[in-house]
């Protein structure tokens, strides 16, 4: 009686294959799988490029086809500062990203200021259309708690922000803008800088004496 045994060709580093299909396809596979590994990693703990969409960063950032460069390790809000701009997670949709600006640190007093009159974009209910009494809220003085910082768009007539979602909890920064390409700009020499409108997000907070 005869057996017939199926023969498998285990892959060796150190061993020349006998099928060099399959080495080749191998080599590529741990190659994309390793490539794969080292963005996800670059992208959780060091740094992030991502579009920002919406009006509410206007004119610090583009409304559409504007890429900002967020540094990680300003995760959680260590590190950052009244007036940095930030990447952090909506907290009412926390699979969304916002693009902010830090205008309250923990323990500042806030005054909850409205702005008067416009629209809020894509057709979000304007703010000057709540109800009387959530409208009032919008007068009040706030003090940011421990472990929140108070963020507001740059436009703040089209910004949904702290003023509609309270305080902002440091756990949802992601990262800290520090730069940004706007695609709307040529390659070169655009109104905003050199290739792809690359620009510096600086820390607008001015103390007044």
């Amino acid at each position: 009686m005869r057996f017939n045994f199926l023969q498998f060709t285990i892959y060796s580093p150190g061993k020349r294959s006998s099928n060099p299909q399959m080495e080749t396809w191998i080599r590529t596979s741990s190659l994309a799988l390793r490539t794969v590994c080292l963005i996800h990693i670059v992208h959780s703990h060091i740094y992030e490029f991502t579009e920002t969409r919406g009006e509410s960063m206007l004119p610090t950032l583009a409304a559409t086809n504007d890429y900002v460069h967020a540094l990680k390790k300003y995760k959680d809000g260590k590190g950052c500062k009244i007036g940095d701009c930030i990447v952090a997670a909506k907290p009412t949709d926390p699979h969304q990203r916002v693009c902010k600006r830090i205008t309250g640190m923990p323990g500042d007093i806030i005054l909850v200021d409205p702005s008067m009159g416009s629209e809020v974009t894509h057709g979000i209910t304007r703010l000057t259309d709540l109800d009387e009494e959530n409208s009032s809220h919008f007068n009040d003085f706030i003090k940011v708690p421990p472990g929140h910082v108070w963020v507001t768009g740059d436009n703040l007539s089209q910004s949904l922000d702290s003023r509609t979602y309270n305080s902002l909890p440091m756990g949802l920064i992601k990262g800290k803008i520090v730069a940004a390409n706007d695609l709307n700009e040529p390659f070169w020499g655009g109104d905003k800088g050199n290739f792809f409108g690359f620009r510096k997000i600086e820390n607008a907070y001015v103390e007044e004496d």
